[in-house]
């Protein structure tokens, strides 16, 4: 609902994926994988404004011998999914989650997902072998700290994009205090 009118403000936006790469921290602690971020699985309490992380339906254990999603099938939203989980869900890490947190912000910032195609195989071979368009490009208002944030949570390989979901939540806490991040602009 909050998208119906097009992009969020940019520092509403990093608000709100701040609270939720810190619920996803808090899964992560506990051996969970998300596997399904996307702005529909972002809630907003409208009594306090405060974003909330729904929607577990595809979520993974890290851990134990428990397999829930059957090998090389390809289970998530394909515009908001990693490259990775686009080939196997199975094998997916908190890399891809960050992705998911990378996604959601593209959305939030543009009013649109980083890949859309015609049908979900041609969307999932975007978000392997395209480079998404720049979140300035398609919304000038988006500060350069903010969109190089979301491109390094875009990062085609996983180990380009944040570490961990906590160190992702401290760059939005820098940008909102006003600090300087500690990600560089993605180069050509």
């Amino acid at each position: 609902d909050k998208l119906a009118d097009g992009p969020l403000e940019p520092e509403d936006a990093a608000r709100y994926m701040e609270q939720v790469s810190a619920a996803l921290a808090e899964a992560h602690s506990h051996g969970i994988l998300h596997r399904d971020l996307k702005p529909h699985n972002v809630m907003v309490d409208a009594r306090n404004d405060r974003a909330l992380l729904a929607d577990f339906g595809l979520a993974k254990l890290t851990e134990g011998d428990q397999q829930l999603t059957a090998t090389e099938a390809a289970m998530g939203s394909p515009p908001y999914m990693s490259p990775e989980q686009t080939l196997d869900a199975g094998k997916v890490t908190t890399a891809s989650d960050i992705y998911g947190v990378g996604a959601t912000l593209y959305h939030l910032l543009t009013g649109r997902p980083p890949f859309q195609a015609a049908n979900a195989v041609n969307t999932m071979i975007q978000v392997q072998t395209k480079e998404p368009v720049s979140p300035r490009e398609l919304n000038p208002a988006v500060p350069i700290d903010l969109e190089t944030i979301c491109l390094k949570c875009l990062e085609k390989e996983p180990s380009k994009r944040y570490v961990s979901v906590q160190e992702l939540a401290a760059e939005f806490a820098r940008f909102q205090r006003g600090e300087p991040i500690h990600a560089r602009p993605i180069s050509r």
